[in-house]
């Protein structure tokens, strides 16, 4: 039997590299930056010029990471803060940064591909999580739910 093997898109290769970026920065208490992103790419024998879309979306995250978190730990009812797996935050603070600070991207989309994250890298009720947090943030928003802006 023959495996056909998915192709993915270029911004969800990016969204993927993000996730990982992200997670290895905090993991190792670094920052995120250009440099780091380079070093990623080399690992993953990925040209950092591809790459573009994630370094944007890094750099507003963390412009915005305490509004970005205050609005998730609003929304993470009867769940503290500190107890959020840090895959499920990265994926998390990634897309409400995109909810609230890329309007050429329907919120809809940044939604889904969030989910798909969370079935990529984390675990079974993940998705449910990330879901509520996401939903009541696109709540929140006065935008189209499925068109750019």
């Amino acid at each position: 039997m023959e495996m056909h093997e998915e192709k993915i898109s270029l911004r969800r290769e990016n969204r993927i590299l993000m996730v990982q970026w992200i997670y290895m920065c905090e993991a190792r208490k670094i920052k995120a930056n250009a440099e780091t992103l380079s070093a990623l790419c080399n690992v993953f024998e990925k040209d950092p010029e591809n790459f573009k879309f994630a370094e944007e979306i890094v750099s507003l995250l963390q412009k915005n990471l305490s509004q970005i978190d205050a609005l998730i730990d609003r929304f993470a009812t009867n769940w503290n803060f500190s107890r959020i797996s840090l895959v499920d935050l990265c994926i998390i603070r990634l897309a409400i940064c995109e909810l609230l600070y890329r309007n050429d991207i329907p919120p809809i989309v940044s939604i889904n591909e969030a989910i798909e994250l969370g079935k990529m890298f984390s675990g079974e009720h993940s998705k449910a999580f990330i879901n509520g947090i996401l939903d009541r943030v696109m709540s929140t928003l006065s935008r189209s739910l499925r068109t750019a802006s």
